[in-house]
């Protein structure tokens, strides 16, 4: 049985995880994904259902439905990619939804 080890410094490891900034899956970015879809006119939902990608979007009512049994970070996996579907205009966001969208490198379709 041959087992072979990998040495890796601690500098290329602080270098490699700094160049992979991590979107952080907590209550406090669900929170700022609703309001900046609520800010784009949108009401995001938590409801049980037979969904078979977790959601739906009801977008002649602008309705955004989502599997209430889904963890944090299932529903913040869900906004994500509902939000890269839709039609948002950054412009009518507020300041701190713009620098939400910047900071996490977040992208919308345009309007």
């Amino acid at each position: 049985m041959l087992i072979s080890y990998v040495a890796i410094s601690p500098a290329t490891f602080n270098f490699e995880v700094n160049q992979k900034k991590m979107f952080k899956y907590t209550a406090n970015n669900l929170k700022k994904l609703e309001t900046l879809l609520h800010e784009a006119g949108y009401i995001v939902r938590y409801e049980k259902g037979h969904f078979v990608s977790g959601y739906c979007v009801l977008e002649q009512k602008r309705v955004i439905v989502v599997n209430k049994y889904f963890e944090a970070e299932s529903r913040i996996n869900s906004l994500l990619e509902i939000m890269n579907q839709l039609p948002i205009n950054e412009e009518e966001l507020s300041e701190a939804s713009r620098t939400f969208l910047a900071h996490n490198h977040l992208q919308t379709v345009k309007a």
